[in-house]
């Protein structure tokens, strides 16, 4: 405790006076006590009471307020300067009545008390008024100049990619929509023989189209003009479409120049009757011109040679692709690629003269040369329509191939059809490649070819031929009854003995064989690349059963094409080397080139010494004593092998149907043709001596002699065919 001097106040915190500064003289207060009489010392104003009384003078000073009626404050309670005796309890002041006022009378002042001063009202600071608050606006600005980076950097790389990455696009889509294009179709290819007789070539012809927006004010009569000329279609199907929406609609395909022509003709004819009717007409009761017809180049094809391999070379849709044949084969190569051209044109699609335009030329067609000789094949499917019709076949063909070269100079098939003219769907097939058979006795060609490469057999090699054989319990017999006969292996061939054959085959191991049937090219195709063709049927695999492979042996139990037969006899005559078949010799493109067709690599299957064996039995077989001398040609020596073999009726699953067949070559010393011809179903006798052999040496001298091979003046070898 600080003694404090006579009656110094206590001095409040913080309120020393500063160094060089007289203390300041607080102001002087009345006296709060009621008690006159006693000198009670008083304490000096503190700040707080400083401000206090400025805040209530100011009040004053304002402008006068409604009166409102306070409570009075306590009395601030006095602290007792030092060493002086606390003041007394102030009594209570006594209540009195208050007196009534009159009306009227001034209000009645209250005399001054010796109150201590009501403590004063806190100031009420008045709130300002709720505003919205404001962001930041630096980082506004920031965003906003992020946003507009953002989207001026998106035009920026689109622009980039119109102008550097890709311009051409877009600036074809921007004439697109006023240009209109025209389709300039490219010429077809022509398919010519080997000596350049045409067999399908392309001809001029039109498409007619309409615009139905012209057309149909005059549908009816346009349709009876169309109709007697063009076959194709019918009036109504033209009434309908002359009569429909739209701005364009086809009406016929393939349309003559001549037909157009007359139909133009007629229409010019009767425009100019309808302008002299209208003459003597109002103006608003006109008869419409014919008008809104228009025509496209649709090239038709055209046959020259009518049917003459009308099933190799196949026919065209009305589309301009190939439906069949080769055409169908080699539509990428015949048909070339179309050109395109573009133009401007106005609102209603019609050309802008002297606008801009592109014109993209078409590519013309390869033309393609066949290894066929026209006369040839002529006279091959004469012949055989001539053998199918005498032994009631259903089908027959005839196959030429030229030894050397593998080339086919006839495929002759029959029934045939003119693709000038009306034919069916069944009409397009190529039995020689599409349709397979049981091949028959022609078979034992390549069985003793394979015996006699594997040394197994010779000329020289004697069989006793019982008249049946057993093979795992199955009873194979030759096709005539007879006892056991001691056969020659020529005899065997000659006699076409299916017994001896087994007999002989049973020597070799399944799996050989079975290799040698694959290097004459049975089981896989022939590599002409013809749609359609079929590779024939075999064993897969060479683990085969001892009955497979005696019914294989001679010409059972697989089947063939006739393509795939004649190819593979050729190579008996050709010295044992095996050619691929060829169909087609060269391709020619519009500029007159020649590009020879490239085939497989011709291989060697048995050896020379063996064919020439094989070739010397099948002397014997169009020798007197052999099974078909209806076959031989005078002045040649031929060698041949006849076959007649069972066939699977497709309704039945069994065997029903039969096939004869006779395949040989000429001259036999030095083959150049070898020909081959099948004939299927025939009814009454069946064999392919007496049905195929005239077939064989009809068709063989007719290529002899216009190929002019000589004859070799060869006699016919003393082969004996028993012993």
């Amino acid at each position: 405790m600080t003694d404090r001097r006579g009656d110094e106040p206590p001095r409040k915190r913080g309120s020393a006076p500063r160094r060089g500064t007289p203390p300041r003289k607080a102001p002087s207060r009345p006296s709060a006590t009621t008690d006159s009489t006693r000198n009670t010392p008083q304490r000096p104003e503190t700040t707080r009471e400083r401000l206090l009384r400025q805040a209530r003078e100011a009040e004053q000073n304002a402008a006068p307020r409604r009166p409102v009626k306070k409570a009075a404050p306590s009395q601030p309670r006095k602290r007792p300067a030092t060493g002086t005796a606390a003041p007394r309890k102030q009594a209570p002041a006594k209540k009195t009545a208050k007196r009534p006022v009159k009306k009227g009378a001034p209000p009645r002042k209250r005399p001054p008390q010796n109150r201590p001063q009501p403590r004063p009202k806190k100031p009420k600071v008045r709130k300002p008024p709720r505003m919205l608050r404001l962001g930041r606006p630096a980082l506004r600005l920031r965003m906003t100049f992020g946003v507009m980076a953002f989207v001026l950097s998106l035009f920026a790389g689109r622009l980039v990619l119109l102008q550097g990455v890709d311009p051409d696009s877009y600036a074809q889509a921007a004439t697109k929509e006023n240009t209109k294009p025209f389709i300039l179709h490219a010429s077809r290819g022509t398919i010519e023989d080997r000596n350049g007789v045409q067999l399908a070539v392309s001809e001029d012809a039109v498409a007619i189209t309409a615009d139905p927006t012209q057309t149909k004010p005059v549908a009816e009569q346009l349709a009876s003009i169309l109709a007697p000329k063009v076959t194709s279609t019918t009036y109504s199907k033209l009434l309908a479409a002359m009569s429909g929406t739209g701005r364009f609609a086809v009406l016929a395909h393939q349309v003559s120049p001549q037909a157009w022509n007359e139909i133009e003709a007629e229409i010019k004819t009767r425009n100019a009757a309808i302008i002299e009717e209208n003459k003597s007409k109002p103006e608003e009761q006109d008869a419409p011109l014919l008008a809104g017809l228009y025509t496209e180049d649709d090239p038709i094809r055209s046959h020259p040679n009518g049917s003459v391999a009308s099933t190799v070379v196949g026919v065209v849709g009305a589309d301009g692709k190939g439906l069949s044949g080769l055409e169908y084969g080699l539509n990428d190569k015949l048909s070339g690629q179309d050109g395109k051209a573009m133009y401007e044109v106005d609102t209603r699609g019609n050309k802008i003269p002297n606008a801009n335009h592109t014109v993209e030329e078409p590519k013309p067609g390869v033309s393609v040369q066949l290894t066929l000789d026209t006369d040839l094949q002529y006279f091959a499917e004469q012949r055989i329509a001539e053998a199918v019709r005498q032994y009631k076949a259903t089908s027959g063909t005839v196959i030429v191939m030229d030894v050397k070269s593998g080339e086919l100079m006839a495929m002759a098939n029959y029934p045939s059809f003119d693709p000038n003219k009306k034919y069916k769907p069944s009409d397009l097939n190529n039995p020689a490649l599409e349709r397979t058979y049981e091949p028959g006795s022609v078979q034992k060609v390549v069985t003793m070819a394979a015996l006699a490469d594997a040394g197994l057999i010779d000329l020289n090699t004697k069989l006793r031929v019982p008249g049946s054989i057993e093979v795992q319990r199955r009873t194979i017999k030759d096709h005539w009854d007879h006892g056991p006969l001691n056969l020659t292996i020529a005899g065997v061939v000659a006699k076409s003995s299916n017994v001896g054959t087994i007999m002989a085959a049973q020597q070799m191991p399944i799996p050989q064989f079975v290799r040698y049937l694959h290097d004459f090219g049975f089981g896989e195709p022939t590599g002409l690349g013809f749609p359609g063709e079929s590779k024939g049927l075999m064993q897969p695999g060479d683990e085969w059963p001892e009955l497979t492979r005696s019914n294989v042996a001679f010409g059972q139990g697989l089947s063939v094409n006739a393509v795939q037969m004649t190819a593979a006899v050729n190579a008996v005559a050709n010295g044992g080397v095996y050619v691929p078949p060829k169909l087609v010799r060269n391709y020619i493109d519009a500029n007159g080139t020649v590009i020879p067709n490239q085939t497989a690599a011709p291989h060697r299957v048995v050896s020379e010494k063996a064919a020439k064996e094989v070739a010397t039995m099948m002397e014997a077989v169009t020798a007197k004593k052999g099974t078909a001398p209806q076959a031989a040609i005078d002045g040649y020596l031929v060698a041949g092998k006849t076959g007649t073999a069972q066939q699977v009726d497709p309704k039945t699953g069994k065997y029903g149907k039969w096939a004869t067949s006779f395949a040989g070559f000429a001259p036999a010393d030095n083959p150049r043709f070898v020909t081959y011809v099948v004939l299927h179903d025939p009814t009454g006798a069946r064999g392919g001596g007496f049905q195929g052999g005239p077939v064989f040496r009809d068709v063989m001298s007719y290529a002899l002699q216009k190929y002019v091979v000589p004859p070799t003046g060869a006699k016919q070898p003393d082969v004996p065919v028993t012993w």
